[in-house]
């Protein structure tokens, strides 16, 4: 990425996160909601350069051009969600990257790269039956499995399964609230119960 687009992207970054309680996944879903005008679920460039202007960054033409152009991965002449999320999402350091994908990785019994029902019946049981509406009877065993995954989802258009990219995107989120890597780390072990670092052991 040349210095300029570089210089553009961190800039419009910095305003999205500096909004109180932005970084996360709903976040970013709600900002990029407010740009697509015409609910299309894609933004197109006047879409995008009315909603830069709206979050009080004024650029020139050729700079919108620019930046529009770092959002649209596929040069089909629109942004969608992913596209969006993946350029604005905040920068991880690989000792995160490293610990997200292991949970994932974990998570994903049939190795198929995508997480469903199925696989969290085999791993995650046990902390769904812990959540409060399991134990007061208002989910099922099921139900709770379910709404973790939508939690997870992409915001607006849940499929009812988690890619990797969909999970990374929804752990940068966790990750902008958290300073330290090594407790980022420990919260990420703890939580999905991975072992200690640098163990080699499920």
């Amino acid at each position: 990425m040349e210095p300029r687009g570089e210089a553009l992207l961190s800039k419009l970054r910095e305003q999205c996160l500096s909004i109180k309680g932005c970084g996360g996944i709903k976040q970013l879903s709600s900002f990029f909601r407010k740009m697509d005008a015409d609910f299309s679920k894609k933004i197109c460039f006047k879409e995008f350069a009315d909603g830069v202007k709206r979050y009080g960054l004024y650029m020139g033409e050729a700079d919108l051009q620019l930046l529009f152009k770092l959002f649209d991965r596929d040069g089909n002449g629109s942004i969608d969600f992913h596209e969006f999320v993946n350029q604005l999402r905040t920068p991880m350091t690989e000792t995160r990257i490293s610990v997200i994908n292991e949970a994932f990785d974990k998570m994903d019994v049939n190795q198929d790269g995508v997480l469903k029902l199925d696989d969290l019946r085999v791993v995650y049981a046990a902390n769904a039956r812990r959540h409060p509406r399991y134990l007061s009877g208002e989910w099922t065993e099921d139900e709770t499995l379910q709404n973790f995954l939508d939690s997870i989802d992409t915001p607006g258009s849940p499929d009812g399964k988690v890619t990797r990219d969909e999970w990374i995107n929804y752990y940068s989120g966790v990750s902008a609230t958290i300073e330290d890597d090594c407790y980022f780390d420990l919260l990420m072990r703890a939580c999905y119960n991975l072992p200690p670092k640098g163990s080699g052991k499920y």
